[in-house]
């Protein structure tokens, strides 16, 4: 068995899962991870033992420690930190935050502030069987369909959580084109809102305000950029990735990175070089 194993995949759900990434990984020294925040919320079925979290590295590695079988994660906007033991195995999904009531039966916005919640809480003891069934297949492509079944039919299932407003649903697409560049006042034009208005509707959506995601997708953006130069071996220009990503300087991007990552963006590549090279950081959407 090969130590580090990741397989990505774009799930037949009409955009409600942006990607999904089975990863096993075995004869590793256990570590802490940083799990990054993105425009996205975390879905995650651990294929081995419980997954451990906390928001400190001290929370994360103490008796307070958050452990869960199946992860659901909100946005947020400081790292997360996971114990990465010895051997692992499950499949992360990315799922878009408006996709948030048809899957998982609530908004994006109740998840705020909560780092992570037990997925029986949100999806129903039926995801325990659904975890069972996905120990028990032996292909990426087995589980990955069983998965995207369970999903379509909690979709077609959505009824009591409601329908999210158009305006907020176009101010993400606009969002999403100009990659978090842009003005509040230009999303609060396109969409024929007060600025007030839309930020009101948007954070009751999704927990952020449109200026929050717009960072988070400026960064994401530039956070892969930094990733694909790691994995092709092309040498790091950060002034060219943030001029790229629609970011006023360097120190911007400098600014974001110690934000989102806890770090420098040097640190953060030096304690993530492994995983990066191993194919960790491939299923962002991107």
């Amino acid at each position: 068995m090969a130590p580090s194993e990741f397989v990505t995949t774009v799930p037949r759900l009409n955009g409600m899962v942006i990607s999904a990434t089975g990863y096993r990984t075995t004869g590793r020294r256990p570590a802490l991870h940083r799990g990054l925040p993105s425009p996205y919320l975390t879905v995650i079925f651990s294929l081995d033992g419980p997954i451990t979290t906390g928001r400190t590295p001290d929370q994360a590695t103490g008796p307070d420690a958050i452990r869960t079988d199946i992860v659901v994660g909100g946005l947020h906007q400081s790292p997360a930190h996971v114990v990465q033991p010895e051997h692992e195995a499950g499949i992360q999904l990315a799922v878009h935050p408006l996709a948030a009531r048809a899957l998982l039966g609530l908004p994006a916005s109740a998840l705020t502030g909560e780092l992570v919640v037990h997925g029986t809480d949100v999806f129903g003891e039926r995801a325990a069987d659904l975890r069972e069934r996905l120990c028990g297949l032996d292909r990426w492509e087995d589980r990955f369909a069983a998965l995207s079944a369970y999903l379509r039919g909690r979709a077609a299932d959505a009824r009591a959580a409601g329908s999210v407003r158009p305006e907020v649903a176009e101010a993400w697409a606009w969002l999403a084109r100009h990659r978090g560049a842009g003005t509040l006042g230009g999303l609060s034009r396109h969409v024929a809102l007060s600025e007030r208005r839309l930020t009101s509707l948007f954070r009751a959506e999704t927990g952020l305000t449109p200026k929050q995601v717009a960072r988070l997708t400026r960064f994401q953006h530039a956070k892969s950029a930094v990733v694909r130069a790691v994995a092709t071996g092309a040498p790091q220009d950060l002034a060219r990735v943030a001029a790229d990503c629609g970011y006023y300087d360097h120190s911007h991007l400098v600014r974001d990175f110690r934000q989102y990552t806890g770090v420098s963006p040097t640190r953060w590549l030096a304690e993530e070089c492994r995983n990066i090279q191993a194919g960790a950081h491939g299923g962002d959407g991107e």
